[in-house]
């Protein structure tokens, strides 16, 4: 069970309706139908707030996913449904998210979902570690992961570059600032 809380006001309210707008229902079906999928759990995958909520707030789903991304990554998944042991799984998922290289700016932190302050964050570290799961001969969500580009200059190359007189990108042809006000001079 969450902790309860008196009903948010004033600027508390507006912050957390401003964080519920960019939650997008479809993308959170989309990684529930995708978590059911990998898992083969039998999950309701509505992107309604609500149950993605209640499907994951206790962490076993996601431990239960890491664990099929990667078999035994996770040791002990708890059952239990008392607050610190939710949070340990989440806490367990998130370690894992962040290995298999989802990046540190894409998770959560574990009360955004377990006290459903950022569900929208839960989405987008599921949707990012969903675009990895090929790495883990799993099926992907999202788009495709950009491949590296590496180039290879030759010295020769390199040195032409240095070459290049920084007049040739443009002048303003001695032109300057002085004689420029913007606004009300001060008049003494």
């Amino acid at each position: 069970m969450s902790v309860n809380r008196a009903p948010k006001s004033g600027f508390a309210a507006e912050a957390q309706r401003k964080i519920n707008s960019k939650y997008s229902e479809e993308l959170a079906q989309e990684c529930l139908e995708w978590i059911k999928n990998i898992t083969g759990e039998p999950i309701n995958a509505s992107g309604d707030m609500d149950n993605f909520f209640e499907v994951l707030k206790d962490g076993v789903l996601l431990c239960k996913l890491a664990n099929c991304l990667q078999p035994g990554v996770i040791k002990k998944i708890n059952e239990s449904k008392m607050a610190f042991k939710c949070m340990e799984n989440i806490s367990a998922f998130l370690e894992c998210a962040k290995n298999f290289g989802v990046p540190t700016q894409e998770t959560f932190q574990s009360v955004d979902l377990w006290e459903r302050q950022n569900l929208n964050s839960v989405v987008i570290c599921l949707q990012s570690l969903g675009r990895k799961a090929h790495h883990f001969g799993k099926p992907s969500i999202g788009p495709k992961e950009a491949d590296k580009n590496v180039r290879h200059f030759t010295e020769e190359q390199l040195r032409a570059g240095q070459n290049v007189i920084s007049l040739q990108y443009g002048s303003n042809k001695g032109a300057n600032q002085s004689g420029i006000n913007f606004g009300n001079t001060r008049h003494m």
